[in-house]
């Protein structure tokens, strides 16, 4: 399905059902203005995948961070957040954007996703270089069913070679996304049968945050996305989400997001990322 905007265009299509426990989102897009712009990312509880197939971001940043900027010069990787990150592009992005849920990510990269938490890496670093060529493959083709079958493939294909999530993670994790982040981490460790030191130990090695930061982010994410349905009583939203409190849920989105919830509600949503 193809969806034109005023500076954009968005196409989408079913995934194979082989991929959708471990996929949350897939659709490509092309932004038709030269114009510089930015955009931050906030914690979604998924890892993402960037494949560029025009010009690149040209810089990727976390706030408050004194280091250096990461200069991505082709396709990107993003681990789970717990905290907000800037991107900076030229202008003209053609891409395809993938979410992946944490035990997706685990499989299909088939590395330990704590080394990815707060990181953005280049696709290569994850996939090998047989990433370079998927990109290549991709870009020599304009049209997006060619591209999502090529996609298709590759994933396919690292699906059958990944290793699989422990029963007990993904039971831990399930229980979590089912409470929205509001179940105490005690009780998931009787729950999968497991001490509270094995859980966190086992659990960020295949997600890449720990249980309880986990649960922190959903609590986040979830309010974010009522703020998007135009959620206006703050104090209700923070009861329903499992805040304490209005203070309390301010307090969590300076810290996740650098912003209230006032101006995440008020922001544009573009491509998985906020205009701020």
């Amino acid at each position: 399905m193809t969806t034109r905007f005023s500076d954009r265009v968005r196409v989408t299509r079913p995934w194979p059902l082989e991929l959708r426990p471990y996929v949350h989102s897939y659709d490509g897009y092309r932004v038709a203005a030269a114009t510089a712009y930015r955009v931050r990312l906030v914690p979604r509880g998924r890892a993402v995948v960037v494949i560029n197939l025009g010009e690149p971001f040209a810089q990727v940043f976390r706030l408050r961070e004194t280091g250096p900027a990461v200069r991505v010069v082709g396709s990107l990787v993003a681990g789970l957040e717990d905290g907000p990150r800037m991107c900076d592009h030229p202008g003209g992005q053609e891409a395809i954007r993938l979410e992946l849920t944490p035990l997706g990510a685990y499989r299909l990269f088939g590395v330990p996703m704590r080394e990815l938490t707060n990181t953005v890496v280049e696709l290569g670093d994850v996939l090998g270089p047989g990433a370079g060529e998927l990109v290549e493959r991709m870009s020599a083709t304009g049209d997006w069913s060619r591209r999502f079958d090529l996609l298709d493939a590759a994933l396919l294909a690292r699906l059958d070679r990944g290793p699989e999530p422990s029963p007990e993670v993904v039971h831990a994790w399930r229980l979590l996304m089912r409470s929205g982040g509001t179940i105490p981490v005690a009780r998931i460790a009787a729950e999968v049968g497991w001490s509270h030191g094995h859980l966190v130990r086992r659990f960020t090695h295949q997600v890449g945050l720990t249980p309880k930061t986990s649960a922190r982010v959903l609590r986040f994410h979830r309010s974010v996305e009522l703020l998007s349905r135009q959620w206006t009583d703050l104090s209700e939203l923070a009861a329903t989400c499992g805040f304490y409190d209005q203070a309390h849920l301010n307090r969590e989105f300076r810290a996740l997001a650098d912003v209230t919830p006032s101006g995440m509600a008020t922001a544009r949503r573009v491509e998985g990322a906020h205009e701020l």
